[in-house]
């Protein structure tokens, strides 16, 4: 039987001719880079699409329990992202809602099973499938926040818009959610949008990073 996952496209992914998709981790396809991640300097702003890894969402008084209770540690307060040991993040969008996305580590598994193992029940605790309803691009580089000063009116520049920290804001006129999932080597947004607007914000974050000698990149430059 053929696996889900090998059905699952991005909706950035609509000409193959143009970029090339192939499987990675459990045969969710996500672009592949033909240029080697050697290539890229630390001025240099990146883009890739991570619409195929696992997120999932949750909403309700009893959802921080629920993520608690699958060893998930939670943000003290609304719009706040924090990172867990595996890679994933937990984002706080409201008092009783939150957002994981997957890692890296494992192509958003852990993610993809507490979604499978969710189980309508007594508890105040409803599932939003953020997969089918939210594109995920990431944005790297040095200048990301001058990109990002283009595109949006919140204040992003990383003394401001601190690690962890997440905007539910518009971003080049549609709805978007931005987090800082910076690390010691790279400076990182994530960003989430609608799926049926993914393929303009992707344009316009192309043309946008192309000031910051700007790629998109594939998912064997982050692994």
């Amino acid at each position: 039987m053929q696996s889900l996952y090998q059905a699952e496209r991005s909706p950035i992914e609509i000409d193959e001719s143009q970029v090339a998709y192939q499987s990675f981790g459990l045969g969710k396809r996500f672009l592949h880079d033909q240029t080697p991640s050697s290539s890229i300097n630390s001025s240099q702003c990146t883009m890739i699409d991570l619409t195929n890894l696992s997120r999932v969402g949750f909403r309700g008084q009893d959802a921080a329990g629920y993520l608690s209770s699958y060893g998930f540690e939670l943000p003290q307060q609304p719009n706040q992202a924090l990172q867990q040991e595996d890679g994933c993040w937990v984002l706080r969008l409201s008092l009783t809602e939150y957002c994981v996305l997957g890692s890296l580590r494992d192509f958003g598994e852990r993610v993809s099973q507490l979604e499978q193992g969710w189980q309508m029940d007594e508890r105040a605790n409803y599932l939003l499938p953020r997969q089918d309803s939210h594109a995920w691009i990431q944005l790297s580089g040095a200048h990301i926040a001058e990109v990002m000063a283009k595109l949006c009116a919140v204040d992003m520049r990383l003394d401001v818009f601190q690690v962890g920290q997440v905007a539910q804001t518009s971003v080049a006129r549609i709805n978007a959610i931005v987090v800082n999932v910076s690390d010691q080597q790279t400076q990182k947004f994530n960003i989430l949008c609608d799926r049926a607007a993914a393929l303009y914000l992707w344009s316009v974050l192309q043309d946008a990073i192309q000031e910051f000698d700007g790629k998109v990149i594939g998912m064997n430059s982050l692994i």
